[in-house]
């Protein structure tokens, strides 16, 4: 077989970055994290509550051991702020595009193995980063929560009222499906206590506080918040990207849910409503996939509706009103742990939709070099969910051929997309010709032609990936 330029260049710059199976399948499958690929913890994330520590216990024992995505890197040493080789500084010479605007892009280049700063220009200038916002959240929400937590959507039997209450959890991954095996999981519980007529009941107390509405409003990129939804509130069977949704995500939950009580033979009286569920005996549960999973699922496919969910999930963790404020505040507090300055950053959210929101390129640069280090394991997640350039997620449609100088970053770059009215951001890591793995930070904010400034963005972190840099 004759591999293409792009798929040759994959599989020789994952060779120099440690990768131990096909290049091409790695870009497609998604990268080995911990002797586990992520396509396999999805179908592990399928197994019932019931049997799930069990059966992962025994995948993981079988899987082999496989070699990190990053070399395992040394001690930590403070990268100190500078121009770099005239070599790394022609290579950035993309950036220079008048398409970024008379500002230009805030920039950030790291050697993710120690942390030590190639190239710095306007790093600390706090910019609008759109949705590479998401990789904040990502690190926010393995730090807080771990990678191996759960979402939780639950039925519990209020036996003083005589009806089952469906408890939101703040899972916007729940579908229409789930939903029926609640139902039956439900109606088998009701049975062992000869219980056959019930009304329904609905919690949303998880969230309350916080606001219903994105500023942005319903639209195709985000439904209303709410702890209980079907697939999102998608109108359709899609699982990703913009399309129409629901006006009342919480209320078509509560519909699905109790259609579906009834077609398991339980008699449902009356009309849903409004009630407290959380300290009633459960009856029923659906877990979302691992936290792992889901920040790889938000990543690679920039899920708005998702990431607001884990900004929510970690304001709860932490004490903090589920508002956007209050979700501002809990991440920023996890970015601190980790030894990040927030100085000049705002977040206003946690996907990026909000225009004002501030980020600087040094601390998107210093988020994805913590989640490269050893000492936090945890925070892998945040690295293997970037979109691969070329392959996977919202990367898939740049960094071909004919793509004016940025189709050899197919297979090499990785990295989260950025993008509004006038907002050009990337941030991620690149294999570079010489086997190392540099992170970069791209922040324009007052572009002129977006298809250009997503041009040069490109075209720059394709000549990192194509420099030698040692």
């Amino acid at each position: 077989m004759v591999l293409g330029a792009p798929t040759r260049r994959l599989v020789t710059a994952a060779a120099a970055a440690g990768l131990a199976t096909a290049a091409l399948t790695v870009a497609l499958s998604g990268p080995w994290d911990s002797g586990q690929r992520a396509a396999e913890r999805h179908a592990a994330a399928g197994i019932t509550a019931e049997r799930e520590v069990a059966d992962l216990e025994r995948i993981v024992a079988g899987l082999p051991s496989a070699p990190p995505v990053l070399d395992p890197l040394g001690e930590r040493v403070a990268g100190t702020a500078g121009s770099a080789g005239s070599d790394l500084t022609g290579a950035l010479a993309p950036l220079g595009d008048a398409a970024l605007g008379s500002g230009g892009a805030a920039v950030s280049v790291v050697d993710i193995a120690d942390g030590t700063v190639l190239y710095a220009s306007g790093e600390d200038a706090a910019r609008t980063p759109a949705s590479t916002v998401k990789l904040v959240t990502s690190v926010a929400a393995l730090r807080a929560l771990g990678p191996d937590h759960r979402l939780s959507t639950t039925v519990g039997w209020d036996e003083a009222a005589g009806r089952v209450v469906l408890v939101g959890g703040g899972d916007p991954t729940v579908l229409a499906a789930d939903y029926a095996a609640l139902a039956e999981e439900t109606a088998a519980e009701l049975t062992e206590r000869g219980i056959a007529e019930v009304g329904v009941g609905y919690d949303l107390s998880l969230w309350d506080g916080g606001e219903g509405l994105h500023p942005i409003g319903v639209n195709d990129n985000i439904a209303p918040l709410t702890p209980l939804q079907v697939n999102e509130g998608r109108l359709d069977d899609s699982t990703h990207g913009p399309t129409p949704r629901s006006t009342d995500p919480a209320a078509d939950a509560v519909r699905t849910f109790t259609d579906a009580l009834r077609a398991a033979g339980v008699t449902v009286t009356g009309e849903p409503e409004r009630a407290g569920g959380q300290d009633t005996e459960r009856l029923a549960r659906h877990r979302s996939a691992p936290m792992s999973v889901l920040v790889e699922r938000m990543l690679t496919y920039s899920d708005n509706d998702l990431a607001e969910a884990l900004g929510r999930a970690v304001a709860v963790k932490a004490g903090q009103p589920v508002t956007f404020a209050g979700v501002g505040r809990a991440i920023g507090d996890e970015l601190t742990g980790l030894g990040l300055s927030v100085d000049g950053v705002r977040i206003a959210d946690a996907s990026g939709l909000d225009r004002s929101g501030q980020l600087t390129a040094r601390l998107l640069t210093g988020v994805l070099t913590a989640a490269a280090d050893p000492a936090h394991p945890e925070l892998r997640p945040a690295l293997t969910g970037m979109p691969v350039a070329g392959f996977t997620g919202t990367l898939t449609g740049r960094y071909g051929a004919g793509t004016d100088g940025a189709a050899d970053g197919a297979g090499v770059v990785r990295a989260k997309t950025g993008t509004l009215t006038g907002v050009n951001t990337l941030a991620g890591t690149a294999v570079t010709a010489d086997g190392r793995v540099l992170a970069f930070a791209f922040l324009a904010a007052d572009t002129t032609d977006a298809n250009a400034a997503q041009s040069a963005l490109d075209r720059a972190a394709t000549a990192l990936a194509t420099c030698s840099c040692g």
